[in-house]
């Protein structure tokens, strides 16, 4: 038993797989494509709504050491990323790679826990849309009735639902009509970013950035109680405080949530035309412009107004900053930008979503007639189509905070495997041409999988919680079905 958990997939068989007439997937993507898909999904609700939530909640004006921090933990798993995305080019990314590192079972739950974090991430973007279409149209003949715009105090979000719809047919047509719509729009997000740089740096006033660390403070009680203490506290007894110290990092924590571009790019390897050179260009590339444009950001809007003025509950914070200092513009400029923006960071998600379960099914771990490609258009139509009937649903009716976090604590877990697995295929197959190669391993890659680690504990019991019962589901589903039907086993 133990030897069919841990059994590996060959690079050269995984490779191999690619080729089949059936499961091929069209090469159309070049260095350009890939560093514009990662900032394309980069620049969305981090930017556009979590710096200002995160900066009211947990940090102030240190938001932006929180977007270092989550940089740099981001920076080390996307050199591991590099490393693998260039060496084993299959579409699937952190399952794929531990796939071929640590065998099937570990391969499966990386998976599973994928098609968590890109459900829910596409879900969290289209319900991040919604919050600044609601802004864009209020007060016009246009505007949504709040029981159909709201999943928290209505009934459902329908712009949500009916966005991912729509992208469902984008995805189908074919990555490369994906990559043109991506590159215009990012290019339209890049200059509403640059602007809101460029004029809020006028409005800053350099009080309100003191002091830049605010003094750890007691929360005040909430419904959940316990359930809503980062994992750290819950663990070790310590005292329930926000900003301060144990503020930054709990807000680093949270604003992980932007940075998952990297690891979209990764899961395109398999349609990216010279892998080995554009792979990492995209990866590191996307990585260090959104870095930069974060902190700018997160400077401005807490230079705008005080932190304690920003309502961490409020959906399109960055557009609103700019109407209470008077420049009603630049907040209609913001929300037109940020629901364009907000649309391709969702089909991004989903694209990602879509190729890890495909790889999946590729492999008989999911149903084989979820691997087949579309005939004229090269998609692994099937999966796209039912992966946007759960996400439409999903954007539909659970609010974005939940979907959030859950996000956030399934990307930590794979760029923990990820970082692992450059150690583990270093040592099992010294022999594997390697284009790009990590640093100073293995301690950058274990300082990765520290870092991510230590994220990981700052989110909320609950969210572990909900984590850790995901991860059961996939255990009864792997040994109930999966790992039977597994093209391994078969052969």
């Amino acid at each position: 038993m133990a030897t069919g958990l841990f059994r590996t997939k060959s690079i050269e068989q995984s490779i191999r797989d690619t080729e089949e007439p059936e499961h091929q997937l069209r090469k159309n993507l070049g260095a350009l494509d890939l560093v514009v898909f990662g900032i394309g999904v980069c620049i969305g609700a981090g930017i556009f709504v979590l710096t200002g939530q995160a900066a009211a909640s947990n940090a102030g004006p240190a938001i932006a050491l929180s977007f270092l921090i989550a940089g740099l933990g981001c920076a080390l798993a996307a050199l591991c990323y590099a490393e693998l995305a260039s060496t084993v080019p299959v579409a699937g990314s952190a399952y794929t790679f531990t796939f071929a590192t640590m065998g099937e079972f570990l391969a499966w739950m990386i998976g599973w826990d994928l098609i968590l974090e890109f459900t829910v991430g596409a879900a969290a973007l289209a319900t991040s849309f919604s919050q600044y279409l609601q802004v864009l149209l209020a007060g016009t003949p246009f505007a949504v009735p709040h029981a159909l715009a709201s999943a928290e105090d209505g009934v459902l979000n329908l712009p949500a639902g009916l966005l991912v719809v729509g992208l469902t047919v984008v995805l189908v047509t074919g990555v490369r009509l994906s990559s043109r719509i991506n590159q215009v729009v990012t290019a339209i997000k890049l200059l509403v970013v640059l602007a809101v740089v460029v004029v809020g740096a006028f409005l800053v006033k350099v009080s309100n950035w003191s002091p830049f660390i605010p003094p750890a403070e007691t929360p005040a009680p909430t419904e959940g109680g316990a359930l809503h203490l980062p994992l750290v506290q819950f663990l070790f007894g310590l005292e329930p405080s926000v900003f301060g110290i144990g503020g930054v990092f709990a807000a680093a924590a949270m604003v992980f949530f932007a940075f998952i571009g990297f690891d979209v790019v990764a899961t395109t390897a398999e349609e990216a035309r010279n892998p080995q050179r554009d792979l990492p260009i995209g990866i590191l590339g996307s990585l260090a412009i959104v870095t930069l444009l974060y902190m700018a950001v997160s400077l401005v809007i807490t230079g705008m107004q005080s932190f304690r003025d920003i309502d961490p509950d409020d959906g399109a914070p960055l557009a609103n900053a700019f109407v209470a200092a008077g420049w009603p513009i630049m907040a209609d400029l913001i929300a037109i930008g940020a629901c364009i923006g907000l649309i391709v960071v969702c089909m991004i998600l989903f694209l990602g979503q879509t190729r890890v379960g495909f790889s999946m099914a590729r492999d008989g771990l999911l149903p084989g007639w979820l691997a087949r490609t579309h005939p004229r258009f090269g998609t692994p139509y099937r999966f796209t189509l039912v992966a946007g009937l759960v996400i439409a649903v999903v954007a539909a009716l659970v609010p974005l905070s939940t979907l959030a976090e859950l996000v956030n604590i399934g990307t930590l877990a794979a760029f923990i495997l990820v970082s692992i697995g450059v150690v583990v295929l270093r040592r099992t197959r010294p022999d594997l041409p390697r284009s790009f190669r990590v640093p100073w391993v293995p301690v950058v890659p274990v300082l990765a999988a520290v870092i991510c680690f230590y994220l990981m504990l700052n989110l909320n019991l609950d969210t572990w919680i909900r984590f850790v019962v995901w991860l059961l589901i996939g255990v009864v589903v792997y040994f109930g079905w999966s790992r039977r039907h597994s093209r391994l086993n078969k052969a």
